[in-house]
């Protein structure tokens, strides 16, 4: 197919990328059978294909439209594209300068506006988010079920090893995290201690950058970025072997931080230095057990239903790892079917679109109780506050489960 870049963006970098990117796409329509808002609408322009070609026109310098934003903005970003994709078509980079392109032809305005601006100004602080969820704890019963779900669970366990070991991990401890499921950290830092390893704890926490990534605001996310790296310096040159998240949503981005700092002079560097320390707690869990496998009598046959985060399989490829962890340590994982497909949560979607996030969710609720599990475990805060809005069955963080098991 034809493509030709308007000669007013050739000498951008970011523009020459992008036409890298466009110029792999085969158009053969894979991404489409595994797009989660393809198969709801069914519209070409709302798949991954369709949504290349949007994109194609505005690089080439034709003017985009609310049509076209109505199609990139109900992108749930997932990358289950990226997987499926046979020619290595990063379509989340292209999406997010097809959604840049657009924000400097047309800047947002009205309740679309509004809503972003808010979850800007609340989610990435902290403490102002455990603030608010703290002064809500006491007339939980007085709120919308959907609200109250949110809030942090009583009688959870948040204590965390008192033991230093020579061996030391930097926690990300994440925004809506931190303030909504603190009880996910604690028993990561439990568990590890187990291990022999101490989860420090971030001196300045916050946000990672993806809210406001996830909001076109990109600049404001970039910046969000540099002070998380700011924050981690000291520790990193301490001698941090890692930077440990339990979030695959956080994970995901922090291990962008090269790719998204990579023509800042005076963050690259340590941009590529962090991306290089990013790990999953799966994959730290994972390498442990190989030197210390679990005895067979920690097997206690407990039904779970795994909902895999599009930002753990997709994002960071390691699909399949949780799953095996779980059963290693003798937990009985019941069948889900389509799990490469959204919950719905994706980040802020819930909030921006939320119709189509509430149609995912009831799917994929749907299938994660098929087989009647005693709980649902998942490996995202996000995933986490999302599903258990509308189900009685327990839904936690699968590193809970260890916690407990191996506690």
């Amino acid at each position: 197919m034809e493509f030709h870049l308007d000669p007013k963006f050739a000498s951008e970098s970011w523009a020459k990328e992008a036409e890298s990117i466009v110029r792999k796409c085969v158009h053969c329509g894979f991404c489409n059978a595994t797009c989660p808002t393809y198969q709801l609408l069914g519209d070409e322009a709302d798949g991954p294909r369709g949504r290349i070609y949007l994109i194609m026109q505005l690089l080439e310098g034709q003017p985009g439209n609310e049509q076209s934003r109505l199609h990139l903005d109900r992108c749930l970003l997932c990358r289950a594209c990226e997987t499926t994709c046979p020619s290595g078509v990063t379509y989340s980079r292209l999406l997010e300068t097809g959604r840049e392109l657009l924000e400097q032809q047309q800047p947002r305005s009205g309740l679309d506006w509004l809503k972003r601006k808010t979850m800007t100004a609340l989610v990435p602080r902290t403490g102002l988010l455990t603030t608010a969820a703290r002064l809500a704890r006491p007339v939980r019963a007085l709120l919308p079920k959907s609200l109250a779900s949110q809030l942090p669970a009583g009688g959870q366990n948040q204590q965390r090893p008192m033991k230093v070991h020579a061996r030391r991990m930097l926690l990300l401890g994440g925004c809506a995290q931190a303030a909504l499921t603190p009880e996910t950290n604690a028993a990561a830092a439990r568990v590890l201690d187990r291990f022999g390893v101490t989860l420090v704890p971030e001196a300045r926490p916050g946000c990672c950058g993806a809210v406001r990534l996830h909001t076109s605001d990109r600049s404001g996310g970039l910046d969000d970025i540099r002070r998380r790296i700011d924050a981690w310096w000291p520790d990193i040159q301490s001698g941090v072997e890692a930077i440990v998240s339990t979030a695959s949503g956080c994970g995901v981005t922090v291990k962008d931080y090269a790719e998204l700092l990579k023509e800042d002079p005076d963050y690259a560097e340590k941009a590529r230095k962090v991306s290089s320390l990013a790990v999953d707690i799966v994959e730290v869990i994972g390498a442990e057990i190989e030197n210390s496998p679990p005895e067979p009598e920690l097997a206690c046959g407990l039904r779970v239903a795994f909902q895999s985060p599009c930002s753990l399989q997709h994002g960071q490829k390691l699909g399949g790892r949780v799953e095996a962890l779980l059963k290693r340590f003798g937990f009985t994982l019941v069948p889900v079917a389509d799990p490469h497909l959204c919950c719905g949560s994706a980040g802020t979607y819930s909030v921006l679109q939320p119709d189509l996030s509430a149609r995912l969710k009831t799917d994929k609720l749907a299938k994660l109780q098929a087989h009647s599990p005693d709980v649902i475990a998942t490996a995202n805060v996000g995933c986490q506050l999302h599903l258990r809005k509308d189900t009685k069955t327990p839904v936690t963080h699968w590193i809970e489960l260890l916690d407990r098991l191996t506690g």
